[in-house]
């Protein structure tokens, strides 16, 4: 009989082994989620051309998720991740709030030039309706992505009197226009996406800017 000690390490390797396997074959299905989404559309891909194109077991898909909303939710997931990701760490690489801002609004911009295929997956996959629990639990993983470029920015607001909007106002104010310039390009519009990345981080900079320097109004009197 083996000693107890040596059962417990093989057992925890074994299941060492199989949580990376199953983490290999989830992201393998997300690969393959997003290849059949750039090949086909959205709409009109199913979860078996996901399946094939992943090379996958029917089994092995439904143990992971629960069907073609679950697979992808958490795609998109993981490119809301992958992106707040580089915007941050561009952002965070700065330590003015105008170069920050505009690090902002260039990542984003140079990240959706880098992964079109993403990019046009997440804006489309945005464009979806799904129920309530779910844009709820989208919108919290949003706001965790987005704490750590909002302590950062609120570091540096004492250079500069900030509006201290919170993180859905300032994605409004200093995003908007270029998430509008990223799904139109995305969508075959003739937009010059990598020129406007010389004009909307200074556009976004200028927003935020106006309203910090705004002075304060004087009451009305009665």
């Amino acid at each position: 009989m083996a000693p107890a000690g040596t059962t417990s390490g093989h057992s925890r390797r074994q299941a060492s082994s199989r949580r990376r396997d199953g983490i290999q074959r989830r992201d393998e299905l997300l690969d393959a989620a997003l290849s059949c989404f750039s090949e086909r559309g959205l709409l009109n891909t199913r979860i078996e051309d996901i399946r094939r194109a992943a090379g996958a077991s029917p089994s092995s898909v439904y143990n992971l998720f629960d069907g073609l909303t679950s697979l992808t939710l958490t795609l998109l997931a993981r490119t809301f991740e992958r992106l707040f990701a580089h915007v941050t760490s561009r952002a965070r690489a700065e330590d003015r709030p105008a170069a920050a801002i505009r690090a902002l609004v260039d990542g984003h911009l140079e990240w959706v030039l880098g992964h079109e295929d993403e990019a046009r997956f997440m804006y489309g996959a945005m464009a979806l309706e799904v129920a309530t629990a779910q844009r709820e639990e989208l919108a919290e993983l949003k706001a965790r992505l987005a704490v750590p470029v909002m302590e950062h920015l609120a570091s540096l607001a004492g250079q500069c009197s900030q509006p201290a909007w919170p993180a859905s106002t300032l994605e409004f104010i200093v995003l908007g226009p270029a998430n509008e310039a990223c799904r139109r390009y995305l969508g075959g519009a003739p937009v010059d996406l990598a020129g406007l990345r010389g004009l909307l981080p200074e556009v976004a900079w200028k927003s935020v800017s106006a309203f910090a320097s705004a002075p304060a109004r004087e009451p009305t009197a009665g």
